[in-house]
This record gives structure tokens, sequence and C-alpha cells, in this order.
């Protein structure tokens, strides 16, 4: 039987926080553990855990209210879907709080057991719905990984954090070889194949912290945190020797396509003082590893 999931419960007043345990305890369909919060700070804190399938949120809390602690979980890019409870029945308070972020908005004094049960399924609903929706957004259609839009977010976060912390960050901008080829000799889906099958390859080799994604047609861009220029050299010819020696399976053909890829790689503090100049120290070694003659190496 799996855990019983847990609802975070933010709210200031001892009776309320016991009322509402009770009713969660009622719910009929799923059971859920709940966790109560007392004060601003501590709920923020265990908000921002992510460890929590929903939280319910007391409007009032002292100096500050409901409202300014889910903006800042909002900016925070805390993704735990959150109901607001309010003793006040206010229509601006409403719309305040769907505005901020919150996924419905309850009265405590009309509150019953059904009630809470039917707004926690809809809200944990919604947040699944929510959640598939921005992955979709953020991932490439054909080969799953994180699209240009979501890559270009993360190495923004990342090299933030690298200059913040003095950390090195590498880039290295990767494209098939003859790609135009496999398109031509075998056809598209080939081509979309081969794609795929450079995705997991390169997938497969590198590390949860780092990020891979597809830059635009047949170029990857892949993001080595705590990685410096020789690292990331280390690492690129790995993965070019890995999809040489990996041919590419088609099911519309008995053997498989070998495939190939040239890198660039660029780092920071190196290479480049700024987001848009490592992307383009990287651009340009890929650039020079693909003329005649050149061995591959970045």
């Amino acid at each position: 039987m799996p855990p019983s999931r847990k609802i975070l419960l933010i709210d200031d007043d001892a009776t309320t926080a016991e009322l509402v345990g009770f009713m969660v305890g009622a719910f009929r369909r799923e059971r859920f553990v709940v966790e109560h919060r007392p004060d601003y700070a501590g709920g923020l804190r265990s908000l921002l855990t992510g460890d929590y399938a929903l939280c319910l949120l007391d409007y009032n809390l002292g100096e500050r209210n409901g409202l300014q602690l889910l903006r800042e979980a909002k900016v925070q890019r805390c993704p735990t879907p959150v109901i607001l409870l309010t003793g006040d029945s206010n229509e601006e308070t409403d719309l305040a709080a769907m505005e901020g972020g919150a996924v419905d908005f309850l009265e405590k004094i009309d509150l019953t057991a059904r009630m809470l049960e039917r707004a926690v399924r809809y809200a944990l609903k919604m947040a699944a719905v929510l959640k598939r929706l921005r992955e979709q957004a953020a991932h490439d259609e054909l080969t799953g990984i994180p699209n240009r839009r979501e890559f270009d977010r993360r190495l923004l976060e990342e090299w933030q954090r690298g200059v913040r912390f003095k950390r090195p960050l590498a880039l290295i901008m990767l494209d098939l070889d003859r790609f135009k080829v496999i398109n031509d000799t075998h056809g598209h889906p080939a081509g979309d194949e081969a794609l795929r099958h450079v995705a997991r390859l390169l997938v497969g080799q590198i590390r949860q912290v780092d990020c891979l994604g597809r830059y635009g047609g047949d170029e990857f861009a892949l993001l080595l945190v705590e990685t410096d220029r020789k690292s990331a050299q280390a690492v690129a010819a790995r993965l070019r020797a890995l999809v040489a020696a990996t041919p590419c399976s088609l099911a519309t053909k008995p053997l498989g396509v070998e495939v190939g890829i040239s890198v660039g790689v660029a780092a920071w503090p190196d290479n480049a003082d700024t987001v848009a100049a490592i992307v383009a120290a990287a651009d340009a070694d890929l650039y020079t590893s693909k003329r005649p003659g050149a061995s591959g190496r970045s």
C-alpha cells in the first residue's frame, strides 16, 4: 500500500488546525497526513521543500498574510498547489488569491469535510494537468529532452549561480555530421530516428545536475555545471566516440546507419563573460571542428 500523501496546513490558529485535521481525517476517497505550521516563516520553509501534495494556507498569519506567502513561494517557483482559507467573505480577496496563484479559495465559516475533500481533489487534479502542460511546453516533442526555451532558462540560471559563487561552467554545442545525407538517403523518418538515437545516447552519459537540450534542427546543447574547459573537452571527446561507435538502428532498414557528431566547447570564466558570449564561443568552436582537415577535437 503506497504511503499517504502529505498536506501542509499553515494557520496560526490552533483550533482551526485541529478542525481541519479532523475534516481531512474524514476524507472518503484518499487518506492524507496533515502537517501543521503555525507561522509564516516556518510555513514558507516547509512549503518550499516540495514535500507536500497540497498546501492549505490561512489568509491571516499575523503581520504578514497568506497572499504574501503565496506570492513569495511562486517567485521561488514552488509547484505545490495552494488552497487559501479565510474567515472573511470578500470578493477582492478571492480575486487576489486567484491572481496570486491559489488553486481555490474557501471560507472557513462554511467549510465542511465534504467541501474540503472536493476542493483538495480538484486542486490535485488541476496541479497534475498544469504539471503535464509545463513539461510539454519545456520539452522537445521529438526527442523528449528540454527544448531551446527551457535550455536557455537553465543556462541563465546556472550562469548566474556560477558567477555568484565563482564556480566554473561549461557549454558543449553538438550537431550531427552529414545529417542532410541521412535525410536524403533514408528519408526524414530516418533523420528523426537519428536525432532520437543521439539524444538517448547523450542522456545516458550525463549527470542529473547537467542539462541536455535540443537547440534546433540537428543541433544539441549540453550544459555542464561545476565543470572547467579541460574537463568539458574530455566529456565531449567521450560522447563523440560513443556516438561514432553506436550505429543507429532503423525499423525500415536491416542494418544500422552510422551517425557522427561534431562538438564545440566553451567555458566560464575561460572563454566568456556573458551568457551570449559562451554560446557564441561554443558555436565558433563547433564551426572550427567541422572544417575540412580538422581533427574534431575542441
